[in-house]
C-alpha cells in the first residue's frame, strides 16, 4: 500500500459495471433504434452497415486517442447518410439504444458499499472512462444513490480525449486537486488502463480481472501492476482509513 494515496479514480465498463445479455431487452433496443432513425432497411442490413461504421470509428479513435461527441458520432461517423439536422438532436437517445443492444449494464454487487466506505475512509473518488455516452454514467450514479461521491466524472465523450492518453489522467488529477503521484487508478484493461496511468505518473495501478475484457481484447503487458483483484470490495483491503 502506498500511504500517500489521496485520490482513487475508477473505470466504469467491466470495472464498476458489467453487461448482462437479455435477448428480449436487446431486441427491443434494436427495434427502437431503427424506429427512431426511420430507416426503411431490414434489421439485418441496417445493423450490418452500422456495425461496419462502428468498427471503423473505434479503430480510428483508438489510434488517435480522440473521442467524438455524441452528436458528431452519429451525424458524421455512424449515420452519415442521414440528414445531420435530423440525427444530431437524437444522438443521446441513439447512443443509449446502441449500448442497450449489447445487453443490460448493471453495477457489480459490491460497488455501492465499497465506494461509500472508501469515501468514508477519507479518499477522494473520481471516474475516468472511455465511453461514447454523455449521460448514461451520470444517470447511473444518480439512480444508484451515489450522487456527489464521484467528483470529477471524466468521460471521453465529454472531454474529447481517450485513455491511454496521459492528458485525460492529468485532467482528472487537476480537477480533483491531487498530484498524480498521489492518485490511484482501478481499471480492467491490462494495457490501456495501465499504460495511461503510468505515463501520467499515477502512484498506483489496480486491475480487476474481467474475463470479458480479455475475450474482446486478448493482450499481454510488461507494465507493472500493483494489485490484481477479482472483486471491487477487495479495494478495502488495499486502502485503509486516512482519517
Amino acid at each position: 500500500m502506498n500511504p500517500n494515496i489521496e485520490a482513487i479514480f475508477l473505470d466504469v465498463g467491466n470495472t464498476l459495471r458489467i453487461v448482462l445479455e437479455d435477448p428480449e431487452f436487446q431486441a427491443k433496443a434494436k427495434q427502437d433504434l431503427m424506429k427512431l432513425v426511420g430507416t426503411t432497411e431490414t434489421e439485418e442490413v441496417f445493423f450490418a452497415g452500422l456495425e461496419e461504421r462502428w468498427k471503423a470509428y473505434r479503430k480510428a479513435s483508438k489510434k488517435s486517442l480522440k473521442e467524438s461527441s455524441e452528436k458528431d458520432l452519429w451525424s458524421i461517423h455512424l449515420l452519415p447518410g442521414y440528414p445531420a439536422e435530423k440525427i444530431a438532436p437524437l444522438a443521446g437517445k441513439l447512443t443509449r439504444l446502441w449500448r442497450d443492444h449489447d445487453g443490460i449494464r448493471v453495477p457489480r454487487h459490491d460497488v455501492k458499499v465499497t465506494v461509500l466506505e472508501l469515501a468514508n475512509r477519507g479518499y477522494k473518488l473520481g471516474i475516468i472512462a472511455n465511453t461514447i455516452t454523455e449521460t448514461e454514467i451520470p444517470d447511473w450514479i444518480e439512480s444508484d444513490g451515489l450522487t456527489g461521491v464521484f467528483n470529477p466524472v471524466i468521460l471521453s465523450s465529454k472531454v474529447g480525449l481517450r485513455k491511454p492518453d496521459p492528458e485525460i489522467y492529468w485532467l482528472a488529477s487537476r480537477e480533483i486537486g491531487v498530484e498524480p503521484v498521489n492518485c490511484a487508478y482501478v481499471g480492467d484493461n491490462p494495457i490501456r488502463d495501465v499504460e495511461g496511468t503510468q505515463a501520467a505518473g499515477y502512484g498506483m495501478m489496480i486491475v480487476i480481472d474481467e474475463p470479458k475484457t480479455l475475450e474482446k481484447e486478448p493482450q499481454s503487458s510488461d507494465f507493472v501492476i500493483d494489485y490484481h483483484i477479482t472483486e471491487i470490495s477487495q479495494l478495502l483491503d488495499i486502502f485503509p482509513a486516512r482519517i
